[in-house]
């Protein structure tokens, strides 16, 4: 990806070398992709989509990272955790450790950051809206966030109730170690499938699936949940789509990068490493082939218009 020369975003808290812990909140689990914690995506793109706030086991990651054994995990909804009093009623505050060093990554994620940005302030001002931009926070170990205490194995991000993406740069290992998913554009997949969670905020999309969860069983919220992941997927096609056309910063074989880092985190492929069984009731993210079709779809189109994955016949 042709990055170098672009602008760094000022949205990024640097939060590496704090230390904390917690009790309760948002457990072991790893993925990523999700609102809540499991990303989902990319980001949703190891098991992270929608962990935290979906309540999606993350089991089946931190499975795959610590290749095979079954991890306790705790699941919690946005503002599930107690606030920190420093009393010792709430989670101990995290205490800086080391100073957060700048560095490749951080340079890489914070101008992907502002590459987003540039892109989705564009989309919504011929919408007609404002667009209020996401906080990237970087962190390690822990993290307390709107949504909870997230330890480093949930994986990125997206919290609606802070409206902040949380990124332990060491899942750009695991990424790319444990799922074969590397390379610079896998990495800005992950960070753009995280603000298409921030994105479907905004436009009001996260409310309406808030309401229609009420009233769901367990396979209804499970099947809302692969929607809300496929369409974080193809709004990172949009972005890729928007932001090559206005600077070109696509290079040869990134795009085959984005393609293969969603195909490494589709349900299926996930259960069948981990437990040799698939079962499409309990996918929470989409299968491989789903997660590649909105990804490349967005990235064909150019076009949130196409990425309304509530309405399509078929995912």
């Amino acid at each position: 990806m042709r990055l170098d020369d672009e602008r760094e975003s000022s949205n990024v808290d640097d939060e590496r070398g704090a230390t904390g812990s917690g009790g309760g909140g948002i457990g072991g689990g790893g993925g990523f992709g999700g609102r809540g914690v499991r990303i989902g995506g990319i980001g949703t793109v190891v098991v992270v989509l929608g962990a935290l706030y979906f309540g999606i086991d993350p089991r089946l990651v931190l499975s795959i990272l610590n290749g095979g054994g079954p991890a306790q995990t705790q699941s919690a909804g946005p503002s599930s955790a107690p606030p920190d009093t420093g009393d010792g009623r709430g989670q101990t505050a995290p205490t800086r450790t080391a100073a957060a060093g700048d560095d490749d990554q951080k340079r890489f994620v914070s101008r992907v950051l502002a590459s987003t940005e540039d892109v989705w302030g564009n989309q919504f001002r011929q919408l007609g809206k404002s667009y209020q931009q996401p906080t990237l926070v970087l962190f390690t170990g822990g993290i307390r966030s709107g949504c909870g205490f997230a330890q480093t194995a949930v994986g990125p991000f997206y919290c609606p109730a802070d409206h902040k993406v949380y990124l332990d740069l060491g899942f750009f290992r695991e990424l790319q170690d444990k799922l074969g998913a590397g390379g610079d554009f896998a990495r800005a997949y992950v960070v753009a499938h995280e603000v298409g969670h921030h994105v479907q905020s905004q436009l009001g999309i996260m409310d309406q699936v808030d309401q229609a969860r009420a009233q769901m069983s367990d396979s209804g919220r499970n099947a809302l949940s692969v929607k809300v992941e496929l369409q974080a997927d193809c709004f990172a096609g949009v972005w890729a789509k928007q932001a090559d056309e206005a600077k070109h910063i696509l290079q040869t074989g990134d795009v085959e990068q984005g393609l293969n880092a969603a195909a490494a985190v589709g349900d299926d492929r996930l259960q069948r490493e981990t437990r040799g069984t698939v079962e499409p009731d309990s996918f929470t993210h989409g299968s491989s082939a789903q997660r590649v079709r909105w990804f490349r779809r967005g990235l064909d189109s150019g076009d949130l218009h196409q990425c309304d994955t509530f309405k399509a016949e078929q995912l």
